[in-house]
């Protein structure tokens, strides 16, 4: 246990970190181990790999993803922004490499590879894309001389053509989407609110037009008749055979046949297997990091705190419900993994740099310091 009087940045960190947010993301975590043991075995058995291999690969790349998370929260709000700065030029110009020297899966660049290892770079922009934006809302309200609100709609277009054109739509509307929020949230008039609204409804007519990829999933939403919707009719199945209280840990089958079991339709292995009350649960745990880090963004004085962490629970929120309510068929496929229980390292490790960051700046500091902006 450490000490209140023990003044060293362990027992700094300890004793002004929000313990619940942290022991949340921990449980969600452990909980994502437990489910892709269900729903990992089959697909590697299908791909010709050792029945744990997609398990062993999570549980190594939860190290790493731990260690970021608790490395990132020690951050003071100055390194904060210069780290998602560093993160997110980095990781744009690997979206661009992408084009080049990515190979090409299902119709699109999204993957480059680094030292043998795959990684998607739009990831890492999407926690990187919140902290700048809402450093440049921060500022424009605080700096009369500060062209905050224009560099933070420059920055929306600069991000999202690259993944358009990648493409890369689920990235893109989810980026929007909490560009949005956080354009609300810094108290911009509703009549821009709005005119963004009609803006995002022309953009995704545009991208159903022009996008086959884009309006062959619409289509398959609307009318099953259209396509292929066999993954989702099957996620569907999962539910429907699992009930409320489950078949039990192994006993699923419909995991077999469900070629994304463990990623995009890893929520509906969980639901056969341990039940509707385990998923309300996880959705339940999902709910409460969000509410609790709107709770500690609305406490914050800091504008730029207050921003940054209604934009990081925001994205962290929609990630989950989108994929969640592809599962259960309430919107079109989107790729979208469940954070932190979906396999997928880039995911992992893209979602602790953002909650990293939540953690950084939802720390107890002293006035002193979140005034250090001002220097």
């Amino acid at each position: 246990m450490v000490s209140r009087a023990e003044r060293t940045p362990l027992g700094d960190w300890w004793w002004t970190v929000d313990r619940a947010l942290l022991a949340g993301l921990a449980a969600i975590m452990i909980s994502g181990l437990v489910f892709l043991m269900a729903g990992g075995p089959p697909v590697a058995e299908r791909l010709g790999l050792s029945t744990f291999h997609f398990l062993y690969r999570q549980a190594m790349f939860l190290l790493p993803t731990a260690a970021i998370l608790v490395f990132v929260s020690f951050l003071s709000l100055r390194h904060v922004r210069r780290l998602a700065l560093l993160v997110y030029t980095i990781s744009m110009l690997l979206v661009l490499a992408t084009f080049q020297f990515g190979p090409e899966i299902k119709g699109a660049h999204r993957w480059i590879m680094i030292g043998g290892i795959g990684i998607q770079p739009s990831e890492f922009v999407k926690p990187a894309f919140v902290v700048i934006a809402a450093w440049a809302f921060s500022e424009g309200a605080r700096r009369k001389d500060m062209p905050g609100a224009l560099l933070a709609l420059l920055i929306l277009p600069a991000t999202i053509i690259p993944l358009v054109l990648q493409p890369d739509f689920g990235q893109t509307m989810l980026i929007t989407i909490v560009w949005c929020g956080l354009f609300f949230v810094a108290g911009l008039h509703w009549f821009w609110v709005m005119g963004l609204g009609g803006a995002g409804l022309v953009g995704i007519a545009a991208a159903y037009e022009f996008l086959p990829h884009v309006r062959a999933r619409i289509e398959r939403f609307m009318d099953k008749s259209s396509g292929d919707t066999f993954q989702v009719d099957t996620a569907l199945e999962s539910f429907a055979r699992g009930g409320w209280l489950g078949r039990g840990p192994g006993e699923g089958t419909v995991k077999r046949i469900l070629p994304d079991a463990h990623t995009d339709f890893i929520f509906a292995v969980t639901a056969e297997e341990f039940g509707v009350v385990v998923c309300l649960l996880v959705l339940l745990l999902f709910a409460f990091i969000v509410l609790r880090g709107l709770m500690l963004a609305r406490r914050n004085e800091d504008t730029f705190c207050k921003l940054a962490t209604t934009g990081l629970v925001l994205m962290f929120g929609l990630q989950a419900c989108i994929n969640m309510m592809v599962n259960v068929h309430l919107m079109p496929a989107k790729g979208m993994t469940l954070p932190f229980i979906s396999y997928g390292g880039s995911s992992l490790l893209s979602l602790a740099l953002g909650m990293g960051f939540l953690i950084a700046l939802t720390r107890r500091r002293p006035r002193a310091e979140m005034m250090e902006r001002f220097d």
